[in-house]
């Protein structure tokens, strides 16, 4: 087994569409994630066009600074697809037909009763002294290539193959064949808050970390993340000092803290509404159905999430939240009276047992010099108490909507807490 000790890992993803912004790579985001769960340390992340000469200087260029590479795209069938030649170029080796593979497309294409073209068979030409990485979700297989002690893994860049490949096949040959570090991650997950006030109130415990443990603070809207990491040669004593920093973060900040690693607000909502037996509703003007968007992505939400109203135009906030008239005369629509009504209101028409409400200037129009645009009221209502939120935010409009859906979410958790 060879030692892989500080040894680095790069990643190219190669296509015009994610230069231009026609998709988002994801691609590198999960190969960082997964890589460092087995002790690899990504260093380099580069996106660059489908062009031949481009290709072969940023594998030159990021060979020389780490051990493996990992390239996605420009394996398909078509003439901008070209990874392979690059990389057969790189090498300085020929390219040869692969029949396995041709057999396999050639299968693939009888079951769906569709003719392979040409194209289709310049996707079997492979360069000399590839390893194959079998595809179980596509055609095209991953490559694997060794060069002067150094590697390449090539793979299509479509996430779920590239995924495929990676657990089925890569991830198993590093593990198989390289002694790693051990790293580990623990991820806080808090709102209410900004990075700076949540420095400030750790930095005493921060101040006290050994070499090993290291804190990043990934702000988001209305949210912050606390990822520690973790890396060293011994995976129980590594665990045991995360733990013991996690449990001294948590109890510092614990009235911001909502969940850990993967989850999210409308998550930990759930579970809570389902801990505490709680049905909850919905009544929003600004964000028009968001909040109820992100609780009903939440599989089994059905058990406490009872329904929505869009409030949008002032004749439904008084028709049907009972809004009164002379509340949005005296005091608008933007206003805290107003979110107090409507989410009274809604928890009585759906019969639930706490109820959000949100209406403001989401923008980029409708400000006032008094109500600007990013004026944002959010009331949390159970029918006796209630909890109520004044935002001031930016001038862009999905950004509100967005950090409004945040802060509802969590209010509502917080009161259903405290109250339940």
């Amino acid at each position: 087994m060879e030692e892989f000790k500080n040894n680095l890992a790069g990643v190219m993803t190669i296509g015009d569409e994610i230069l231009i912004g026609q998709i988002i790579d994801t691609n590198s985001a999960w190969l960082g994630q997964e890589l460092s769960k087995i002790g690899i340390k990504v260093v380099k992340i580069v996106s660059i066009q489908d062009d031949l000469t481009e290709i072969v200087t940023n594998l030159t260029d990021t060979l020389d600074q780490v051990k493996l590479l990992f390239v996605t795209g420009g394996l398909g069938p078509t003439k901008d697809d070209m990874t392979k030649v690059a990389i057969a170029k790189f090498l300085c080796v020929d390219m040869y037909f692969d029949e396995p593979t041709f057999a396999k497309i050639k299968l693939y294409f009888e079951r769906i009763n569709r003719p392979m073209s040409a194209a289709h068979d310049a996707q079997c030409l492979m360069p000399v002294g590839v390893k194959l990485l079998n595809n179980s979700m596509g055609t095209a297989p991953g490559m694997l290539f060794e060069h002067n002690g150094k590697y390449i893994i090539s793979m299509p860049g479509v996430p779920y193959e590239m995924k495929s490949i990676m657990n089925e096949e890569v991830l198993p040959w590093i593990k198989t064949n390289f002694a790693s570090e051990t790293i580990l991650h623990k991820t806080i997950l808090t709102a209410g808050e900004g990075e700076t006030m949540i420095e400030n109130r750790i930095g005493a415990i921060i101040s006290t970390f050994p070499p090993s443990v290291k804190i990043a603070y990934l702000p988001s809207l209305g949210q912050v993340r606390l990822r520690l990491s973790a890396r060293g040669d011994n995976p129980t004593e590594l665990q045991s000092t995360l733990n013991h920093y996690t449990e001294l973060i948590v109890a510092e900040v614990s009235e911001l803290v909502y969940g850990y690693d993967e989850s999210n607000l409308e998550t930990e909502l759930g579970k809570l509404c389902k801990l505490k037996n709680v049905k909850i509703a919905t009544a929003e003007s600004c964000t028009g159905g968001n909040i109820a968007a992100r609780i009903v992505s939440v599989s089994g939400s059905s058990s406490y999430f009872m329904g929505s109203v869009v409030a949008y135009d002032n004749a439904v906030k008084t028709s049907i939240l009972k809004v009164a008239q002379s509340t949005l005369d005296t005091d608008g629509a933007v206003s805290e009276n107003t979110v107090i009504q409507m989410a009274a209101g809604v928890r009585k028409l759906l019969n639930v047992d706490v109820a959000v409400s949100v209406s403001g200037i989401a923008g980029s129009e409708g400000g006032t010099t008094d109500k600007p645009v990013g004026t944002i009221y959010i009331c949390v209502h159970n029918g006796i108490a209630y909890k109520v939120r004044k935002l001031n935010l930016t001038k862009t409009r999905q950004l509100n909507i967005d950090t409004t859906t945040n802060y509802a979410l969590n209010l509502m958790r917080k009161f259903i807490a405290d109250n339940y």
